[in-house]
């Protein structure tokens, strides 16, 4: 008995161990929305590109774009352009679009869009770190400049980090001579970094320059500059004017390098205005979407991956269990006598057409017509294929005389009494009568009253929109109600409804 009563536990353990983990990892690690209305932010990066170009000159527009392996993932990529050939290449760790004509006159705008998400990326693809870096070759004053300047900043720093901190902060002041001569007098971002480049070159320090974009509802954004440098472990993010470390979280690299943003060829007076808007999706919907791009695996052996028909028979199937333990509880625990286990589930999915009121109504009818019928057989002696045979058909006569009278009458939910278990009603009425004779009437009432409450109860808790979403979404969650069952079935305490009896005992006592 012992062994039994340890394999019963180490049995329940493992089923609501498994269930558990299953469904942490679909929502810790997979990000599977808990519920159903829950949405998610999505970002659209429109760029235009606008030029006049030359008459009767072939044209070449070059523009960097984003890479699509940051902490972002892309839903949509699209190119918009009127008889222009585009093509994407790799370009020095950027991603850059061509595009091309041979002939074209007056204004010309090309577009570009990308709708990237945060929520579903692989945040664990790391961008590799930099070639080892060789020192930029100066002369003459230039370089004596750039001496003067990293040796105060050697004594003043203890690694990479606070050594690139200290040369942008030198740098940002131009009040000094070798910081004017290595700017040559210019005082823009880009300058300055490019002062920074030069001395942590000398100092076999990476460094990158990057331009980066907010991820804000904005018009006309600029790209602003940031620098980056790896120590060896991580990147490390710099603002090349205050010194800011660490980049904010709303901005994404769209280029890399102290190249401009486009180029153009056969054409003039050319800009680019990058617009940015925020909107929000459902989050399943969201998931679908990137599991379509295949950038992710979300949904790919869940229910969602089956047919929209297959869907919505599933959506029932899968809250039959909870009806289940609905049953099991109120039996167990609570005491009250029904018709067997599942007599009232299949009550209750029926309930899901009639609604509560009507189905109860619509039972109680039919039943107690039935148990008339049944006890008039019963006088003719008749043996029991017979009579269920003839009880069966009569379940269908009255079925089809409300369906008829009650759409004269314009009760159209009435219609739905046709969805009830013609057998399960026969069987019902047959047994319901079988207790009245072996147990009299009061007992076979309260089995009566004890299943229509234990059906509309359970209909009441599958019917939860929440509950519903939950299990089709986890359905690992079934093997935790499996371990509940497992143990309610060595339960031998008294139940509710027998305390409230023996509570008389004790008074006399």
């Amino acid at each position: 008995m012992q062994s039994i009563n340890l394999h019963l536990k180490i049995l329940i353990a493992i089923l609501v161990s498994l269930g558990l983990l299953i469904t942490g990892y679909q929502i810790y690690v997979l990000e599977i929305p808990l519920k159903e209305d829950e949405t998610d932010d999505i970002w659209s990066l429109d760029a235009r590109f606008e030029f006049q170009a030359t008459a009767g000159v072939p044209i070449k527009a070059q523009m960097f774009i984003p890479q699509l392996n940051q902490d972002y993932i892309s839903l949509n990529e699209s190119f918009i352009s009127n008889n222009y050939g585009v093509s994407i290449n790799q370009v020095d760790g950027n991603r850059r679009v061509t595009w091309s004509a041979r002939r074209a006159s007056g204004p010309q705008t090309l577009y570009y869009r990308l709708v990237l998400t945060k929520r579903y990326s692989d945040e664990t693809a790391a961008v590799p770190p930099p070639a080892p870096r060789v020192p930029i070759v100066l002369e003459g004053p230039e370089q004596i400049a750039a001496d003067a300047l990293i040796n105060p900043i050697r004594q003043h720093s203890a690694d990479i980090e606070t050594f690139i901190t200290e040369a942008i902060r030198r740098v940002n002041d131009i009040t000094d001579d070798n910081v004017q001569l290595l700017l040559g007098g210019q005082t823009s971002p880009l300058d300055k970094a490019r002062v920074i480049d030069i001395l942590l070159s000398q100092a076999r320090i990476p460094l990158e320059l990057v331009h980066t974009v907010r991820l804000e509802a904005t018009a006309n954004q600029e790209p602003e500059l940031w620098l980056r440098s790896h120590n060896g472990e991580r990147w490390l993010y710099f603002h090349p004017e205050t010194g800011q470390q660490g980049i904010p979280e709303n901005r994404m690299v769209w280029w890399i390098g102290d190249n401009p943003m486009y180029s153009l060829e056969g054409g003039r007076q050319g800009r680019v205005n990058v617009t940015i808007n925020n909107s929000e999706m459902n989050a399943l919907r969201l998931a679908k979407m990137s599991t379509d791009n295949g950038s992710s695996a979300l949904l790919e052996y869940s229910l969602y991956g089956l047919p929209l028909h297959a869907q919505q028979v599933y959506r029932v199937m899968i809250m039959i269990p909870v009806g289940v333990l609905v049953i099991l509880v109120l039996r167990n625990l609570i005491g009250i006598q029904t018709l067997g286990t599942f007599t009232p589930v299949l009550i209750s999915l029926a309930f899901r057409e009639t609604q509560v009121g009507w189905g109860i109504a619509l039972f109680t009818l039919i039943t107690a017509l039935g148990l008339s019928l049944r006890s008039y057989l019963e006088h003719l002696k008749l043996q029991m294929l017979p009579r269920l045979s003839i009880v069966l058909t009569f379940v269908v006569i009255v079925i089809a005389a409300i369906s008829l009278f009650s759409h004269k009458l314009g009760i159209e939910r009435a219609l739905s009494v046709s969805l009830f278990p013609m057998v399960i009603l026969t069987m019902t009425i047959e047994r319901l009568s079988i207790n009245w004779e072996e147990r009299g009437g009061g007992h076979s009432f309260k089995v009566a009253v004890g299943t229509i409450i234990a059906a509309t109860l359970a209909h009441l808790l599958m019917s939860v929109p929440v509950l519903a979403y939950f299990f089709f979404t986890f359905p690992a969650i079934l093997l935790v109600l499996v371990g509940f069952m497992l143990a309610m079935g060595r339960y031998r305490g008294y139940r509710l409804t027998e305390l409230m009896r023996f509570k008389a005992l004790t008074k006399q006592g």
